[in-house]
């Protein structure tokens, strides 16, 4: 078995190449770290130098120019970082690297819940509704049509704060709407396309309306409403054009769905695009109103007394343990070093057993009232060089108010910088206590913030790897570098909170 020579190799002086992952005919995807983050897992996709002509480059510059926009402005569309063209002048794009399933594969299973249908569905629809709402060219909006929406290249992956997250990807033969440029040939697959792709017309938002509807009859059943009689051209073309599409109980006589799901699916699949929904913001109308109606409530995050009793080898009763870290944080007083302003540091709160890992905040005393209930969210970034540096974010969110960000710096080379991450690792949760200005000599408020397990994993293995590494500059540039970064991600993490059910994590 012969070894790919591009494992190890670091591209554009940034990106190691790890291993293939993923092979078409516009190109091969590497699984890669980005070493300026600090190791990073992403994912690198190079044009195939079998179809390096100028039609193709620009086919996919503009891919990643597409992706790039719509994944600023949607979590449902798979985001790309970076562009470029290596030293032997093939081009690829940088993206996110996502571990998940494809809904082919998931359906292939078993056809979907209803439940899990509408929350599929949804997350579809709010991904089209990006891409048909268009991004600026030249100071132009345009809208894309996919023009190849179908269970393959929709992923599925596990996300810590919303469960089941989906992505669109492969916007590879995706158009601007404004285009009308002909194809030299039919781009699709024949089994979604809609009659007027078929036809080679110019397209709106309503084609990609009617793949969908194909696509979530496929989900409901297992089965696509129509089918041709031969795989061809031809075949499909009749099939789309003048074939009824199957209902529902003629595939499974057993499936019971409310009637406004089968009227949703059956008018997204209406020959004419006129007789289709005119958006996917009208098909998201209906599908959470439905969701709303037969959805199970997601569980609340693991309360941080939980995580703590399970974490823990103090052999204490879980109740006193959790209400004498509450009662500690709450007695806690603003340290006399400190001073009284809008701050935000990490603390290792002493208690009988073992230290806790805090975060103390002093803010004016209306915004922590305001911010009472709220959605907690965090997430770390690491850089190894040039001196090992990690950003440890926090977020206070709530629909009236929006986002308070809470970011603060962990030098990974000092022993509290490394014993404060390791017991975030542990423990998997730490506790913010918040302070008000006009009353700095007491705590008014505790909160808890679970930590997912993926990150706590990487907690673990970077305060591992930096007792190895070895700084070559000072601790401010790893700031500045991380600041930066974290200034990027702010949208991203916005879209995800703005996504979230704020009742998922209250605080108490």
């Amino acid at each position: 078995m012969t070894t790919d020579p591009n494992n190890g190799r670091l591209l554009a002086n940034r990106y190691q190449l790890v291993e293939l992952v993923g092979k078409g005919s516009m190109g091969r995807v590497y699984q890669a770290k980005d070493m300026l983050l600090g190791g990073v897992t992403v994912a690198v996709k190079f044009l195939s130098q079998t179809i390096l002509d100028q039609t193709k480059r620009d086919r996919f510059a503009r891919e990643a120019t597409i992706c790039a926009v719509l994944g600023e402005k949607s979590i449902h569309i798979v985001r790309v970082r970076d562009y470029g063209v290596d030293e032997m002048e093939i081009p690829f794009y940088v993206m996110e690297f996502l571990q998940g399933k494809n809904l082919k594969n998931i359906i292939k299973q078993r056809p979907l819940s209803l439940p899990r249908f509408l929350s599929m569905s949804r997350q579809i629809c709010l991904g089209l509704q990006c891409a048909h709402q268009g991004i600026i060219i030249d100071g132009i909006l345009c809208p894309i049509i996919h023009r190849d929406i179908k269970p393959s290249n929709i992923l599925v992956v596990q996300d810590s704060s919303l469960g089941e997250l989906v992505k669109i990807f492969d916007f590879g033969i995706a158009k601007l709407q404004s285009d009308d440029t002909p194809s030299p040939s039919f781009m699709g697959t024949l089994a979604y396309s809609s009659p007027e792709q078929i036809e080679g017309k110019q397209l709106d938002n309503r084609s990609d309306i009617y793949s969908l509807g194909v696509m979530m009859f496929e989900m409901l059943t297992g089965e696509i409403p129509v089918m041709a009689e031969t795989h061809s051209f031809a075949g499909w073309y009749k099939a789309h054009h003048y074939q009824p599409p199957k209902s529902f109980k003629s595939v499974n006589a057993t499936l019971k769905l409310p009637s406004a799901i089968e009227d949703l699916v059956m008018s997204c699949l209406a020959k004419s695009p006129s007789d289709r929904p005119p958006s996917a913001a009208d098909i998201l109308e209906t599908l959470e109103t439905l969701e709303e109606r037969f959805s199970k409530r997601r569980k609340p995050p693991q309360r941080f007394e939980e995580a703590l009793s399970q974490t823990s080898v103090i052999a204490e009763p879980k109740q006193t343990l959790a209400l004498s870290a509450e009662k500690i944080c709450q007695q806690a007083s603003w340290p006399k070093d400190k001073p009284l302003a809008e701050i935000v540091f990490p603390h290792l709160l002493p208690t009988s057993q073992e230290a806790l890992p805090t975060l103390w905040i002093m803010l004016p005393k209306q915004e922590i009232l305001n911010r009472h209930i709220s959605t907690r969210y965090n997430q770390f970034l690491f850089l190894m060089s040039p001196h090992p540096m990690m950003l440890w974010i926090t977020t206070l969110h709530n629909r009236p108010y929006g986002p308070r960000w809470l970011p603060c710096y962990l030098d990974l080379k000092t022993a509290f910088g490394q014993k404060i991450t390791r017991l975030l690792a542990v423990t998997g949760s730490y506790h913010l206590l918040l302070f008000a200005l006009e009353e700095p000599q007491r705590c008014i408020n505790v909160m808890t913030s679970t930590i997912a397990s993926p990150q706590c994993q990487l907690l673990q293995e970077w305060a591992n790897t930096s007792q190895t590494l070895i700084s070559v500059a000072g601790p401010t540039m790893s700031k500045t570098l991380l600041k930066q970064e974290f200034e990027k991600l702010k949208p991203k993490i916005l879209m995800k909170l703005e996504g979230m059910h704020t009742e998922s994590d209250l605080s108490g």
